[in-house]
């Protein structure tokens, strides 16, 4: 890739059309720091699959036959009852089946072949980002495509895809050892993996760091915006509600991503 050439960028007339919450100067900086950045990186959470019609955990959505999310994604909720918790994730996968990505995440997969350095960081499970082709991309929770041995067996301690939908068993079965399988995903009270973490804090070192669509309020995501200020990124959340991040980040975009980022896309490209 040819080396970036630093350029600011001036909003062109006419503008971008704004949705009256984001200011163009707000728009303008975020824009100028992309262009001259040698290093971005991109969290994600929820709210970016929102515009998708992803169901969310908090939210309307949020409840499942008068279950929450934190009473079934844990491995005590498994253990106990395995059919149930693939039950909730079964409908979640049929429903996530028929989504399709929005313009945020368009807009991202062009930046992670634009832009040097790019690097997203996604708290969402549901594959969208890389179904829009985003490239340089790294699953902070796992996938909801994939699945693993829930003892696990020795050759089942690696995910494997399935894409079924639905699935012919549940919960399916574990190819290598018959067992139990479970979603190759971070359950509430799980550690996240050590080389996820790993790589999700060194790209934290960057020059642009983006929250977009999640409050980042829960460790370990939350450590990654202080570790961006920490090495002098500007730090920008994109979030239409004010979150916990919004009293420590450098900007504030308070608007949908899928609203946002094409905005910003527009004025990276004008330059």
């Amino acid at each position: 890739m040819p080396p970036r050439i630093a350029r600011i960028i001036v909003p062109m007339d006419p503008s971008p059309p704004s949705t009256g919450t984001v200011s163009p100067a707000a728009l303008a900086r975020v824009a100028n720091a992309i262009a001259r950045a040698t290093r971005v990186t991109v969290l994600t959470g929820a709210g970016v699959s929102a515009a998708s019609g992803v169901p969310t955990f908090r939210g309307p959505d949020g409840l499942w036959r008068a279950h929450r999310p934190e009473q079934l994604a844990t491995p005590e909720a498994f253990a106990r009852d395995p059919r149930l918790v693939w039950e909730w994730y079964e409908w979640r996968r049929q429903r996530i089946a028929r989504c399709r990505p929005n313009r945020a995440h368009e807009v991202l997969a062009g930046w992670s072949r634009r832009l040097q350095g790019f690097t997203l960081v996604t708290q969402n499970v549901d594959g969208l980002h890389e179904l829009a082709g985003t490239g340089h991309t790294v699953r902070f929770h796992g996938s909801i495509w994939e699945l693993r041995c829930a003892v696990p067996c020795t050759r089942g301690r690696s995910p494997w895809r399935d894409e079924t939908v639905p699935l012919p068993r549940l919960p399916p079965a574990c190819p290598h050892c018959g067992g139990d399988a479970r979603p190759a995903v971070v359950w509430f009270g799980e550690l996240i993996d050590e080389h996820v973490l790993e790589a999700s804090i060194a790209a934290a070192a960057c020059d642009v760091f983006l929250v977009v669509g999640t409050s980042a309020v829960v460790y370990p995501a939350a450590a990654l915006v202080p570790t961006a200020a920490a090495h002098g990124a500007l730090t920008v959340e994109v979030n239409p509600e004010a979150t916990a991040a919004s009293s420590i980040v450098d900007v504030v975009l308070a608007e949908a991503a899928d609203l946002v980022l094409p905005q910003v896309d527009a004025l990276l490209n004008a330059g």
